[in-house]
C-alpha cells in the first residue's frame, strides 16, 4: 500500500480534472483503485509479487541489494512489461505514471520517444540516481561535509558497488535485452529510473541529497496526501491519553509487521518505566500478536494520523517512506531502526536531514531505543528542524501540481 497509496492520490487527481485512468496493480487493490473511480487492470500473478517482499525472513547488508533487487524489480518486470504493452495494445495511452520499482516501463525504451507515451517515473522511495555528490544507492553511507574528500570516496564507492552488485546489474540487463530496451552499458542498476521523461520525486529538496549532476527532468513534489478522510471511530483508551505527557508513537508499518521483536518490543521495554506514554500502530496486524503492554502503552490495529501525530512527542518507526513524511509534517522528530529493503537509505535521510536518530540496525536493543528517545526529548533541534521539513512539505505543489506538469509535457508533445 505504500506504491498503490501515493499513486492513488496522482490518480484522482487526473480523475478531477477529466482524465480517464487505468490503473494496473495487485488484485488486492482492485477495491480502492475502483473506489477511486479509476478502471482497474490486474496484474499477472507473475508480477503480482511486491506485497510478499520482506514478510518473511528479509535479506539485509549486500544480499539486500543483490537478491532484493532481483526479487522486487527484475523477476516481476518481464510479466509486467507484458501486461503493459498488451493494455497499450488494446488502447493507446498518452501517458504512463509508473511507482520506481515497476521496471515493465522498461519496455516502452525499445520504442523512439515519439512513438511511445509519455512516461513519468514516480519517486516513492527515496531517490537513486547515481552522482559525483552522493555514495551509491543501498549502503545507507550520507554524503560527506567535505565536498572535496567526499567526491573522492563517493568516487571509488561508486565504482565499487557496480563490482559487488555485479549480479543485480547482470540480472537487470538480460531483462532489458529481453524487451529491446537499452542495456546499462556499465552504469548504475538504478539509473534505468532517468530513462523517464518525468522524475517525479514524491519528497521536498530538504529529504533528499543534493546533487549538482542531477537529472534534467528531477522535480520535488512532496509527499502525495489525498483528501481527508472521515476517520473512523478513535481507539476505547483514547480518553486516557494524558495532556502534558510526552506520547511516544511506534510503529513497524504494514509489512514488517509480522516479528514485533523487532522494533516495538524493545521500545515497550525501554519506556516502561519513563514518565512518556507509548502508543503502538499494529500496522493492520491481529492485536493478540503483540507483546505484553506495560502500564503506561496503548495499542490500535490502525490509527488516525491527523489526530495522534499532532499530540506525538516522538516518532519510533522502522523507515517507511511515507510514515516519515507524515512526522515531519507535523514537525514531529524521529528514531528510526531500518536495515532491509530501502530503509537503509531512508534511515540515512532522517539522519543527514537532521530530523531524528538513526539508530543503524533493523533490531534495536531498549537501551538504544531509550536513549535516542530521551535525547530526540531533551533536545528541541531535532523537532525544529522535523518542524522546517514539515513546512517546506505544506508547501510543496503535490499531485496538483504534478498533473500541471504533466498535462504541460503532453501539450507540448501536440505542438
Amino acid at each position: 500500500m505504500g506504491h498503490v497509496g501515493p499513486m492513488l492520490v496522482v490518480a484522482e487527481e487526473l480523475l478531477r480534472r477529466g482524465w480517464r485512468v487505468r490503473f494496473l496493480t495487485g488484485r488486492r487493490y482492485r477495491a480502492q483503485v475502483e473506489a477511486a473511480g479509476a478502471e482497474y487492470a490486474q496484474l499477472p500473478a507473475d508480477a503480482d509479487t511486491l506485497d510478499e517482499v520482506g514478510t518473511g525472513e528479509r535479506n539485509r547488508g549486500r544480499a539486500t541489494i543483490n537478491l532484493g533487487v532481483e526479487e522486487a524489480f527484475v523477476r516481476p518486470a518481464y510479466a509486467a512489461a507484458d501486461a503493459v504493452l498488451r493494455l497499450l495494445e488494446e488502447e493507446p495511452a498518452e501517458v504512463v505514471l509508473h511507482d520506481m520499482t515497476f521496471l515493465g516501463v522498461q519496455a516502452l525504451f525499445a520504442r523512439p520517444a515519439d512513438d511511445r507515451p509519455l512516461t513519468v517515473m514516480c519517486g516513492i522511495g527515496p531517490a537513486g540516481f547515481s552522482s559525483r555528490d552522493c555514495p551509491p544507492y543501498g549502503l545507507g553511507i550520507i554524503p560527506s561535509s567535505n565536498r572535496a574528500w567526499g567526491r573522492m570516496r563517493d568516487a571509488v564507492l561508486n565504482r565499487t558497488a557496480k563490482l559487488v552488485l555485479a549480479p543485480a546489474h547482470k540480472a537487470l540487463d538480460r531483462f532489458l535485452e529481453s524487451v529491446g530496451a537499452p542495456t546499462l552499458d556499465g552504469s548504475f542498476f538504478m539509473d534505468v529510473l532517468a530513462r523517464s521523461d518525468l522524475l517525479a520525486q514524491f519528497t521536498v529538496p530538504e529529504f533528499e541529497y543534493p546533487r549538482s549532476d542531477a537529472p534534467d527532468a528531477l522535480r520535488f513534489y512532496g509527499p502525495m496526501a489525498g483528501p481527508a478522510r472521515r476517520p473512523g471511530p478513535p481507539p476505547e483508551w483514547w480518553p486516557r491519553l494524558q495532556e502534558g505527557t510526552p506520547l511516544v508513537h511506534v510503529t513497524q508499518g504494514t509489512v514488517a509487521n509480522t516479528d514485533f521483536s523487532e522494533v516495538i518490543e524493545p521500545t515497550l521495554a525501554a519506556l516502561a518505566d519513563e514518565r512518556v506514554q507509548v502508543v503502538v500502530s499494529a500496522g493492520g496486524a491481529a492485536l493478540d500478536d503483540l507483546p505484553p503492554l506495560p502500564s503506561n502503552a496503548f495499542a490500535a490495529s490502525y490509527l488516525d494520523y491527523e489526530a495522534l501525530l499532532p499530540r506525538t512527542s516522538v516518532f519510533v518507526t522502522n523507515g517507511g517512506y511515507g510514515g516519515l513524511h507524515h512526522a515531519m509534517r507535523y514537525g514531529v522528530p524521529i528514531v528510526i531502526a531500518g536495515d532491509s529493503e530501502d530503509k537503509v537509505e531512508t534511515s540515512a535521510r532522517v539522519e543527514w536531514s537532521g530530523v531524528g536518530a538513526n539508530l543503524r540496525t533493523g533490531r534495536p536493543t531498549p537501551d538504544q531505543v531509550g536513549s535516542a528517545v530521551r535525547r530526540l526529548l531533551d533536545d528541541p533541534s531535532f523537532a525544529r528542524r522535523s518542524a522546517a521539513l514539515g513546512a517546506s512539505i505544506s508547501t510543496a505543489r503535490g499531485a496538483r501540481g504534478l498533473v500541471d506538469d504533466v498535462e504541460a509535457a503532453v501539450s507540448a508533445r501536440w505542438r
